[in-house]
């Protein structure tokens, strides 16, 4: 190399300081991740282990309604206070899984337990869509 075109080179890295990462930007492309798409398509044939999750902890609960009140009421409120709900009675508890509503379902006692019936379940679809 010359020093004209070594002069050159230099110029047009200084105008354009982008210039360098898009050429290995480019480099890296041509390169190819032709494998990693062929490993994906495998991947996806053969099964899936979803052993490594089955143990993961998620917290679990229900609701069975909400609102909202300024602090002042909050401070105002002490035992035997009723706090309206936006829910009618009768209405189905949400079961939220970390937060997100998964089904609906009702207050069931057994064993003098509380527990709950799902009588809804929220498909994945519908999760997505209200995201």
């Amino acid at each position: 190399m010359n020093d004209e075109t070594e002069n050159e080179e230099i110029k047009e890295t200084e105008e354009d300081p982008w210039a360098e990462a898009m050429d290995e930007q480019a480099e890296s492309e041509a390169a190819g991740f032709e494998n990693l798409e062929d490993d994906a398509s495998s991947s996806s044939e053969s099964e899936i282990n979803l052993d490594v999750i089955l143990d993961v902890p998620v917290d679990i609960s229900m609701e069975i309604g909400r609102t909202k009140l300024s602090i002042r009421n909050l401070l105002k409120l002490n035992q035997g206070s009723v706090i309206e709900l936006d829910r009618l009675a009768g209405e189905p508890m949400d079961v939220l899984v970390n937060g997100t509503l998964i089904a609906h379902g009702e207050v069931v006692v057994v064993n003098d337990k509380f527990g709950i019936r799902l009588t809804d379940v929220i498909s994945p679809i519908e999760r997505i869509n209200k995201l």
